[in-house]
């Protein structure tokens, strides 16, 4: 009774904006590191970072690909740089690096909520026997389900890191969530993929999984769906309840 189709065994959740609310502490060290940068590039008449460059540019890729993306957008050209670049880099990684940095500054001063509705979710998931995986592009994955309080929800963990470590492309390619299904021992038909970011619900659309769940956390319902999510959702109790009602 959660709201999913019979096929699905497991759920593939993405973490920001899905299970916790840090998508919109992600979204604050973006803004403050790329209108930074613009300001100093192009003085008081620079134009912001937005919403539309958030959920176009960045939201739900691996940093460094987020910083390509936005950069490519604004024809701004830096060096490539190295991973280990100091955050002070005029460099792709530099401004990664920098971006990473103050998204931990945030998190420490204003701590993790997990969504009342999603632990709800996790709950029943757990208690019907479905596996559960978290894949997200952060490469603070595992700090922010210890400080959430859902680490023991979790069977098995795909991010940043691991996308790295392994050499995956990210969202919108579906390498991280084929891992997460295949870190569960399942087939992807039989794996559910929840998305809040029009990368992420691609890459399950693309990657042909079972079912796709868009979250709609900004309001951006109708793009989730053209994107290629199955439905679309503004919170997951909301798939309980429909369960609830079948």
């Amino acid at each position: 009774m959660i709201g999913l189709p019979d096929h699905v065994t497991a759920c593939l959740f993405d973490l920001d904006g899905v299970l916790t609310g840090t998508a919109e502490l992600h979204r604050a060290a973006w803004k403050e590191t790329f209108d930074a940068l613009l300001r100093a590039r192009d003085g008081a008449g620079f134009e912001p970072f937005s919403e539309s460059d958030y959920n176009n540019y960045v939201d739900g890729r691996p940093r460094f690909d987020g910083v390509r993306a936005f950069l490519a957008a604004r024809e701004i050209v830096l060096p490539e740089g190295a991973p280990d670049d100091p955050t002070a880099a005029e460099t792709v990684h530099g401004v990664g690096n920098r971006k990473n940095e103050r998204v931990q500054q945030i998190i420490a001063e204003r701590g993790v909520n997990p969504y009342p509705g999603s632990v709800r979710y996790l709950e029943a998931a757990r208690a019907a026997g479905i596996k559960i995986a978290v894949v997200t592009s952060s490469a603070n994955g595992a700090a922010v389900l210890e400080a959430a309080e859902l680490t023991d929800y979790v069977e098995a963990r795909i991010d940043g890191v691991v996308i790295a470590e392994r050499g995956m492309r990210g969202k919108p390619a579906p390498d991280s969530f084929l891992a997460g299904a295949e870190a569960l021992g399942v087939d992807k038909e039989h794996a559910a993929v929840f998305e809040d970011a029009l990368s992420g619900v691609q890459a399950g659309k693309t990657g042909g999984f079972g079912y796709v769940v868009g979250v709609d956390r900004v309001g951006q319902a109708d793009a989730l769906a053209a994107h290629g999510a199955d439905v679309v959702v503004t919170d997951l109790a909301e798939l309980l309840d429909e369960g609830a009602g079948a």
